[in-house]
Parts: structure tokens; sequence; C-alpha cells
């Protein structure tokens, strides 16, 4: 492959990786709105709360758990790309300041993936005639893209989303079934869609399938009985 079509193909690289990073925090998020919503309503359901309480508790933890998931990421993701960004500025003064420093650094990096000192060189002066220093000092020395910094109100936005996509599951499950089976409809619908998400997951990943879901459902499982035991042990005390 030619330095041309390679460069000519990064920006589809790029879309690609990010596409599969939304993709993969979304299957994330969901997973939580599935476990943290469907713990919840099966506690209330073992403490023999009413039909109306453990469609109030679903909805609350719902809500609750969507703005707690949009912050967390909004502050994560700002923290983040404020970090970005001073490096950024950093390593812009400081080719500025120090360009021949900066450019035996960069030989360097060069030479640490098995190029010789002479064709280092070279490829350093090539890269600093299209003007691409800065590029490729954020990217060989701090892994960062400097062109596609992650926003924080598009994090925040999915992450809210996707949480409210899972959580919907076990919610919808609580009010459409019978009281009688509340329960075992939320348990079984719950680890249905923790399966599939397991799986997505997995192939997303490029791991093994089987393992994602036997592990997703498994600990899945576990944490409902805790949570649907802790309902039948305290409901009556509280009551």
């Amino acid at each position: 492959m030619t330095a041309t079509s390679q460069h000519a193909n990064e920006p589809h690289l790029e879309s690609n990786n990010a596409r599969l990073n939304s993709l993969r925090a979304g299957v994330l998020g969901a997973n939580d709105g599935i476990v943290s919503v469907a713990a919840l309503l099966l506690g209330v359901v073992g403490s023999g709360a009413s039909a109306s309480a453990i469609a109030t508790a679903g909805l609350a933890a719902t809500v609750s758990g969507a703005a707690s998931m949009a912050l967390g990421e909004y502050v994560s993701v700002s923290a983040q790309r404020d970090s970005e960004r001073m490096l950024i500025a950093k390593e812009t003064r400081e080719l500025k300041e120090l360009p021949a420093q900066e450019h035996e650094e960069l030989v360097s990096m060069l030479s640490s993936y098995g190029m010789s000192a002479q064709t280092a060189d070279t490829a350093a002066r090539e890269i600093a005639a299209e003007e691409r220093l800065l590029e490729a000092h954020l990217r060989l020395e701090m892994g960062i893209d400097g062109e596609d910094l992650t926003n924080p109100w598009h994090a925040a936005f999915w992450s809210a989303v996707s949480f409210l996509a899972g959580a919907a599951l076990p919610l919808l499950a609580v009010l459409v079934a019978p009281e009688s089976t509340a329960g075992a409809t939320v348990a079984i619908v719950t680890l249905i869609a923790l399966a599939v998400t397991g799986f997505v997951s997995a192939r997303l990943a490029g791991t093994n399938a089987a393992r994602s879901v036997v592990r997703l459902v498994a600990g899945g499982a576990l944490g409902l009985a805790i949570t649907f035991g802790i309902g039948v042990a305290f409901g009556g005390v509280i009551a």
C-alpha cells in the first residue's frame, strides 16, 4: 500500500473504530439498564409490594439511572477532553519552540517501529513537509487524534438512550405481566436480554460468544436471585 492510499484510508478506519466503540458503549449501557432495573424490580416484587408501588419503583429507577449514566459519562468525557486539549496545546507549543528536539523525538518513535535511523529521519522530514507533525506526535506519543475528540454531550446522550433501551425491557415486562407471575416474567425477560447483549458484545469484541453469554447470564441470574431474596427477607420487616 502506498503512503497516499494509506492516508486516504485513514478516515475510513477511524470512522469504523469510532462506530465500533459507540456500539460497544451502547451494548454496555443497555446491559446496565437491564440488570440494575430488573434487580430493583425483583427486590420490590419479593417484598410483596403492590403493583402500583412496583411500577413506580421501576419507573423511578429507569429515569434516575439514565440521568446518572448521562451525567457520569458527561463528566468523565469532559475531563478526558480537557486533558487532551491541554496535551495538544503543550505539544503545539513544543513543536514551535523546540523543533530540533521534537524532530529527534519523532525519529526515535518511528525507529521503535523497526525503521532504520536514516529511514525514520527521512520519514520525519516528509511528515514535516506535509505539515502533519502535530498529528504524528499526538498519535505516536499520546495516542490522541486531534481531529476526533469525543463530544461529551454526544456521549451523555447515547449513554442515557442505551440505558433507557435496556431498562425498558424489564419495566415493560413487569407492567404487562399478571401480578402473580411478575417476578418470573421479569427474570425470564432479563436473562434473555442478557444473553443477547452478551452475544452481541462478544461479536463486536471478536471473543468467544458462548463464554460471554454464560458469564453474563450466570452473573445476572445471581444478582437477580440476591435482590429477590433481600426483598423477601426484609419486605415483611419493613412493612
